[in-house]
């Protein structure tokens, strides 16, 4: 068998033919193309032209609610804000422009099928099941809102922000509720949840140099879970109309309490006003007595007269009277009172 041989490599002009000349050739196209070109400097012409428009690139715009980020050869050197800028043409430099103000939503324990109206949403039962301090399990449906406070640690220590956030959220919800009953998880202590779901959720966030800002955390639903959910409303219901027993209970009380303190204060200073009266009284009278002593001692006779005669000025009006001269003797004629008859009550 026999061997095949690789011819050598020739030149096309090893036949004698000279090359082409390239000035020619440029002629030649400029004639066909009638392009303008000038035949000395045009190479020159357009490789500044070129370089130009390559530096040009470097030109950005940045939007109000955006940031940029400058990297040269890969290496962060600068974030700069809205406006226009320039960086040094790729690749020795680019920018990666985000928006900062914008908020962000994450739904944990649900997902918004249809906006609607009427809005769908669907179920997720893996991230919503959770366990209350007491030991029961309810549907947690909430939602996240946040915004961007660090666009260098936002792009560049996360890998995967939204799935970072989404993660601690569930893991700050799950603690959280953890430490709540399921009367309170179910009733009034939904704002202490989110409250406290925010706080938690912010300092991990903190912790991991995210860059991020928890505007807030909001309850789109708590429930129990479906096998139970009717036993749970008996147990709510009873527990709402023992609260309203309560309060009414309370109100009633708040009602009758200050009515009775009024009372017995009303009664307590009509007591001091009577007992300041009669004191009073008695000084005056006390004092009266004194002055008539006083008085008596000065004229005995006087006094002991002027007493008897003002004793008997006040108790005579008060008495039925006959004053009948002692010189008639036995031919005064026996008296009736009559007024006395005609007054006194048929038996």
């Amino acid at each position: 068998m026999g061997t095949w041989n690789k011819p050598p490599n020739k030149s096309p002009w090893d036949k004698g033919t000279p090359p082409p000349d390239i000035d020619e050739l440029l002629s030649n196209l400029q004639d066909k193309f009638k392009i303008g070109l000038p035949k000395k400097g045009g190479l020159s012409l357009i490789i500044v032209l070129a370089i130009v428009l390559w530096l040009a690139t470097g030109i950005f715009i940045i939007d109000p609610e955006e940031q940029g980020v400058i990297k040269r050869f890969g290496e962060i050197t600068d974030v700069v804000g809205p406006g226009p800028h320039y960086h040094l043409p790729s690749p020795i430099e680019t920018v990666q422009i985000a928006p900062v103000t914008a908020i962000r939503r994450l739904e944990i324990g649900f997902r918004t099928i249809q906006i609607g109206p009427p809005a769908k949403y669907r179920r997720v039962l893996k991230e919503s099941l959770m366990l209350t301090g007491d030991e029961n399990i309810i549907d947690v449906q909430f939602i996240v809102q946040y915004r961007i406070s660090d666009l260098e640690n936002y792009l560049y220590t996360l890998t995967n922000p939204d799935e970072t956030v989404k993660s601690a959220a569930e893991s700050a919800m799950r603690e959280v509720v953890g430490d709540t009953s399921v009367t309170k998880a179910l009733t009034v202590g939904k704002g202490i949840i989110e409250d406290s779901t925010a706080s938690l959720l912010q300092q991990t966030m903190n912790s991991y140099y995210s860059g991020i800002k928890i505007e807030n955390v909001k309850l789109q639903d708590v429930h129990p879970p479906d096998e139970v959910k009717d036993a749970f409303k008996d147990v709510v219901s009873a527990r709402e109309d023992r609260e309203k027993m309560i309060n009414d209970a309370e109100g009633y009380r708040n009602n009758l309490v200050p009515k009775a303190r009024g009372e017995a204060a009303q009664l307590i200073n009509n007591a001091k006003a009577y007992a300041k009266e009669k004191v009073l009284v008695a000084t005056g009278e006390s004092e009266r007595f004194n002055l008539v002593y006083e008085e008596y001692n000065k004229a005995k006779d006087i006094t002991r007269e002027r007493i008897m005669l003002e004793t008997m000025a006040s108790v005579l009006p008060k008495v039925n009277k006959v004053i009948a001269d002692k010189k008639l003797g036995g031919n005064m004629l026996p008296f009736l009172p009559l007024n006395q008859v005609i007054n006194q009550p048929n038996k």
